[in-house]
């Protein structure tokens, strides 16, 4: 079952108990932005500015008592959209003659593909549960430029358990009290990882702040996350193409991947005798990213992804007049086990404990180990190293030096 389809019979379970046991909460004297309404923790409504008269989203609006908060205390004009029939219905039976309020069921980005866009948007809890990729452009599309995007997420779990340093979901449990808890599928991300995914969708992040549990002995904290839509960019500027005459060629562009696993790193050996990492040209129209899983493929049978791939940086030195530049990567994650390739010129995979590494090492693999673990005791000539990943030192040479 498609993971957001999982997330969405939870939800639908979820509702129904809840409208079983007649249960609707309480509509809160202020705005809280965690699972826990406690006074003190957290901003309240004013991290959505002024929204009196405004258009505002409520995404994930579940019974509906913020959005009827924001309306009777903050004037604003509220539309709470919820994918869950059965929550949508606990938000209509009690709330729906609310004034300037407005519940609607469906799903949030084919919602926001045909409304008016909105001056405001938040989302309690509910937006780790669709995948950020289809949602976020959805919600830049949906607010007017400079609408603030106000997100409350999990970043550590009730078991202690923290953020996810890749893109992607893991199971989460929805609890209640009396009854076995709802499987889901959540995007629980670093606060690194929203920042990249917000910027990449065209909004600024102005905050991100980590909402501990007032009880000193309770595990789960949550980070609220303050974000604002970015005016669409200006026109764009005109360029003009290269000379038809084609350059002396004067560089060698390449990628080298480091796998590391329990057993060491994945070398092969050439059919000149070197070991090398898997790696190879980068083609033209390629990113380095892209490079990586093809090479890897090509060369040792390993199925990985763009987004299982964290550049480290380019190391640039000169061979024969030639400037060669080699991107180092680690790769993440991968599928398969490594395997020798027809008409590859490495083969002979085998992974090699980090303490006894083999001689022979091609100058590119041991200028790359080296850039990512000075600690390596592998000679090779120098190389200037810049990285690309954060946190990284400055730039600095890579002198092979024991």
């Amino acid at each position: 079952m498609p993971i957001e389809d999982i997330n969405a019979q939870a939800w639908k379970i979820y509702g129904r108990r809840q409208l079983t046991r007649a249960y609707t909460p309480p509509v809160p004297v202020q705005m809280f932005w965690t699972p826990w309404s406690w006074e003190g923790v957290g901003p309240g409504a004013e991290v959505l500015g002024d929204i009196t008269g405004r258009r505002v989203l409520d995404i994930g609006s579940g019974a509906g008592h913020h959005a009827v908060h924001l309306a009777r205390a903050h004037g604003a004009r509220v539309t709470g959209i919820e994918l869950s029939p059965t929550q949508h219905e606990r938000a209509v039976s009690t709330h729906a003659d609310v004034q300037d309020v407005e519940f609607t069921q469906g799903d949030v980005a084919a919602y926001l593909a045909e409304a008016e866009p909105f001056d405001a948007a938040y989302a309690i809890g509910t937006l780790a549960y669709i995948d950020p990729h289809r949602a976020l452009p959805a919600l830049r599309n949906g607010l007017r430029a400079g609408a603030p995007l106000i997100l409350s997420l999990l970043h550590t779990d009730l078991h202690g358990r923290g953020p996810s340093t890749q893109v992607a979901p893991r199971e989460q449990m929805i609890l209640l009290r009396d009854d076995p808890p709802l499987p889901t599928q959540m995007w629980v991300l670093a606060p690194q990882l929203w920042e990249d995914l917000l910027t990449e969708y065209g909004f600024r992040v102005e905050s991100i702040d980590l909402l501990h549990h007032p009880d000193d002995n309770a595990l789960v904290i949550q980070q609220l996350i303050r974000a604002r839509r970015l005016p669409a960019r200006p026109a764009r500027s005109s360029s003009r193409p290269r000379s038809s005459r084609p350059p002396v060629a004067h560089a060698a562009v390449g990628v080298g991947a480091i796998l590391l696993s329990e057993q060491g790193i994945l070398l092969g050996r050439h059919r000149r005798g070197t070991v090398e990492l898997p790696g190879g040209t980068v083609e033209a129209g390629e990113s380095f990213e892209a490079a990586v899983v093809r090479e890897l493929g090509e060369e040792t049978g390993l199925i990985a992804r763009p987004g299982d791939v964290t550049l480290l940086g380019s190391l640039l030195d000169h061979v024969d007049g030639v400037l060669r530049v080699t991107v180092g990567a680690l790769v993440l994650t991968w599928r398969g086990q490594p395997a020798t390739q027809p008409n590859e010129s490495v083969g002979d995979w085998a992974w090699h404990p980090l303490d006894r590494l083999p001689d022979g090492l091609f100058v590119c693999s041991a200028q790359i180990l080296t850039a990512w673990r000075p600690d390596l005791p592998i000679d090779h000539t120098p190389a200037h190293f810049t990285p690309f990943a954060h946190g990284t030192p400055a730039p600095t040479t890579v002198d092979g030096l024991a």
